[in-house]
């Protein structure tokens, strides 16, 4: 994840890439990431090479943050998702932040506002083994903890601004 400063630079350098073409291509690969750069150029109607090249510029701009493969947890031994809401205690933002990093059934970690300053996404194979990951959180402050029952909305795409006609 970029930090906040390439974050505001990013968005700086590239507001003037997010023309109605660009926009278009990134809807398009938003849509279906694996698609070849001549099926892009055929879908955008435009050609190839300025396909290319225009998904490079992207790239480069960093509105191509990187692409992703998405597994199904449950497929892979690890039906239950919960999230955790953690309230570090005196002295232990960094260390909950680093614990976070390094705990491989974490798959995401945000700095929120609110009463709490981590969001925390967790992925495990039992409650049991999502009671040993709190634990081992537990012990830096207070954790609030949710099941995940159903995802009416799974991950998606970023909703991308309308281009100007």
């Amino acid at each position: 994840m970029p930090s906040d400063s390439r974050r505001t630079a990013r968005t700086t350098s590239s507001s003037d890439l997010l023309d109605a073409a660009n926009l278009q291509i990134l809807r398009e690969l938003q849509a279906d990431p694996r698609v070849s750069m001549s099926e892009l150029a055929r879908r955008v109607r435009r050609s190839p090479p300025a396909v290319t090249e225009r998904v490079d510029r992207l790239r480069q701009a960093g509105v191509i943050a990187g692409w992703r493969l998405e597994v199904d947890a449950e497929a892979v031994g690890l039906p239950i998702t919960a999230y955790a809401r953690a309230k570090p205690g005196p002295g232990q933002l960094g260390r909950l932040a680093a614990l976070a990093q390094e705990t491989p059934e974490v798959t995401e970690c945000h700095r929120i506002t609110g009463d709490d300053c981590f969001l925390i996404k967790l992925h495990v194979r039992s409650m049991g083994h999502l009671a040993d990951v709190l634990d081992r959180f537990s012990v830096h402050g207070q954790l609030t903890t949710s099941i995940v029952v159903s995802t009416p909305v799974p991950l998606r795409g970023v909703a991308l601004p309308v281009a100007d006609a």
